[in-house]
């Protein structure tokens, strides 16, 4: 069963976010499930061992692929357009606060994760086992993840994802995202993450 595009338009409008750049961006991702659907038909039809270069290097790029689709996913996913701040009495606030000190702590961490130089991406991690939230930068697409670690919030660090309206100026792009922040997704995903049962090591 091929994955599917999911549609993102209702974020046309969004306030720091131009029509332009979120059309180029929604292109780009329809060339990553294009491109993961399309390894994942050739691969499933092959098997080697030893495995060839070419098999190999087919293998190594699905990662690419299937990780640049379901990180733009989370990303989109997680804004709207009308965001509010996140109510710091809510659940994912009160985490926030204490693995973070306050919820200020964490965006001030964040932020400075986003600006970081380099292309890449930005991700609030929730350590089931570990039972904290974690900010981390993961390098390219398929680098830099944490294993087994679930999604909360996502942000695109790649200049594709603003160059457009800001040019240089990141700072104003980020700015522009935490105004666009849909907590309520982002919490549905922490209480997913955190109330499901973690499997013993």
């Amino acid at each position: 069963m091929p994955y599917a595009k999911k549609d993102f338009t209702r974020l046309f409008g969004t306030p720091g976010f131009s029509d332009r750049l979120l059309k180029d961006h929604f292109t780009l991702y329809e060339g990553y499930v294009k491109s993961t659907n399309s390894l994942a038909q050739t691969l499933g039809s092959r098997s080697e061992t030893p495995p060839s270069p070419e098999y190999s290097e087919l293998k190594r790029r699905f990662g690419w692929e299937f990780n640049g689709m379901r990180l733009h996913e989370y990303y989109f996913g997680n804004l709207k357009n009308g965001g509010a701040a996140l109510p710091s009495e809510s659940e994912l606030g009160r985490k926030l606060a204490e693995d973070f000190g306050s919820v200020a702590g964490w965006e001030r961490d964040f932020r400075a994760a986003g600006a970081m130089r380099g292309i890449g991406w930005v991700v609030l991690y929730f350590d089931a086992p570990g039972r904290r939230l974690l900010n981390a930068w993961i390098e390219q697409h398929d680098q830099g993840h944490l294993a087994g670690l679930a999604p909360v919030l996502v942000l695109d660090a790649f200049e594709h994802a603003y160059f457009a309206d800001y040019g240089l100026d990141r700072a104003s792009y980020l700015n522009a995202f935490f105004k666009a922040i849909d907590w309520e997704e982002s919490q549905e995903r922490y209480h997913a993450a955190a109330f499901q049962e973690a499997r013993p090591h």
